[in-house]
């Protein structure tokens, strides 16, 4: 049975493992922990780790029975292998395809493929997987193949050692390069969506211009916090929408002056044009920064050639 609690004042600022084990009382903290690592306890509908920290208000969501109805079983699912080492996988995601089972999505995910072409990633807690993609967003991901590395792996996220680029085409026209800091938090209406809020957590977005089309924009985006949404959020404060975002950009905003061929192709572009090209990090045995590229996909690339056809 599903539980949901929300954090009260006097527990805020504090371990969401210790947290849990306070307002579930009815579960140990053993247990909790064990569910945490798993990733079958959600921290405002995403996946965390024991050590976050919570803030009031925020909701921590258990299903004690989770694991009879959540499958982690091994299937073929089509996702791209851009390196393959002794210690992780530098995987290139598609979009329209959800990291890891969980509420909602109990089959047909990233994990589910990685367990088929990388069994032993079952001795590992969430198959390895350290950090996420939203669901219709693409790009490089890394998964961790052994503990070791896993541990070390998390340590450089905590730290915000790991640099993460990212492509993103938008409605809108900017110039040069410039930082969002507006702190992020859960939307007071609506539990699904992220807000620029006064109470929310510390979120830092880099934005530098790549390419103008007219009204439109290529962006080079990097991320030293890792909030949900934090992009889409952020570039949409400072009215940049991502074409196709369907949550922060509901209504398909159009630029004015588009040309009518292109008013369509925009307005039916199927997902958020963002894409993750660009994933850096210290080697833990030789301290050399390695860096990996995913290509963008295709649909982001015939999008902007749509646009540079009108330049």
């Amino acid at each position: 049975m599903q539980k949901v609690k929300k954090v009260p004042e006097e527990l805020s600022n504090m371990r969401l493992d210790k947290v849990s084990s306070i307002i579930f009382n009815e579960f140990s903290r053993t247990q909790l922990k064990k569910w945490i690592t798993e990733g079958r306890v959600l921290l405002n509908n995403e996946i965390a780790f024991p050590k976050d920290t919570v803030q009031i208000n925020d909701e921590i969501e258990i299903n004690p029975i989770s694991e009879a109805k959540i499958s982690w079983e091994a299937e073929e699912i089509d996702f791209g292998l851009i390196k393959e080492e002794e210690n992780y996988l530098i995987i290139n995601k598609p979009s329209n395809l959800i990291m890891h089972p969980g509420a909602g999505c109990y089959e047909g995910t990233l994990a589910n493929g990685l367990l088929f072409r990388f069994p032993e990633l079952k001795n590992l807690p969430r198959a390895g997987i350290v950090h996420r993609l939203d669901k219709d967003t693409s790009g490089i991901i890394l998964v961790a193949r052994n503990e070791k590395f896993r541990n070390y792996f998390v340590s450089l996220l905590q730290e915000r050692k790991v640099k993460k680029n990212y492509k993103a085409i938008v409605v809108g026209k900017t110039i040069g390069s410039f930082k969002i800091t507006n702190p992020i938090g859960r939307d007071k209406n609506n539990r699904t969506k992220m807000s620029i809020r006064p109470d929310g957590k510390e979120a830092i977005t880099f934005v530098k211009l790549e390419e103008n089309y007219h009204n439109y924009s290529l962006l080079d985006v990097s991320i030293e916090t890792g909030r949900t949404h934090q992009i889409r959020v952020h570039l949409t404060s400072k009215k940049l929408p991502i074409i196709g975002d369907k949550v922060y950009n509901p209504s398909r905003h159009i630029a004015k002056e588009t040309p009518l061929d292109l008013i369509d192709i925009i307005r039916n572009f199927p997902r958020q044009a963002l894409h993750s090209y660009q994933l850096s990090f210290e080697d833990p045995d030789t301290n050399e920064i390695l860096s990996f590229h995913a290509p963008m996909h295709k649909d982001m690339e015939n999008l902007i050639n749509r646009f540079k056809k009108h330049i």
